[in-house]
């Protein structure tokens, strides 16, 4: 795994209606998320002519320190079981930095 920090974007389509129940869990995750060892940001963005689409920008110090971000209870618990079933639609991008 590289060892060179590691970014994510994930853009979230909520289902009709579930908007305020995936910022409800996301107040909890994002809090979690940031005091992760590793974590460099944790934000959360919503569009402007779309409040049902969603951007999570993360920052991670390396792969094994997202690795371990994606394996966290917490994530697991809140992101994977809670909040994907209220998904239209999820994409997530892993980036590094080249400039």
């Amino acid at each position: 795994m590289s060892e060179q920090a590691i970014y994510v974007y994930a853009q979230w389509q909520i289902k009709e209606g579930k908007l305020n129940a995936v910022l409800e869990i996301m107040k909890e995750a994002a809090q979690k998320s940031s005091e992760e060892k590793g974590n460099l940001f944790y934000k959360l963005h919503q569009n402007k002519s779309d409040e049902n689409t969603l951007i999570l920008f993360e920052g991670y110090e390396s792969e094994s320190a997202l690795e371990f971000h994606r394996n966290s209870e917490h994530y697991q618990s809140l992101v994977v079981k809670q909040i994907i079933p209220l998904l239209e639609n999820r994409e997530v991008i892993l980036m590094n930095q080249i400039i």
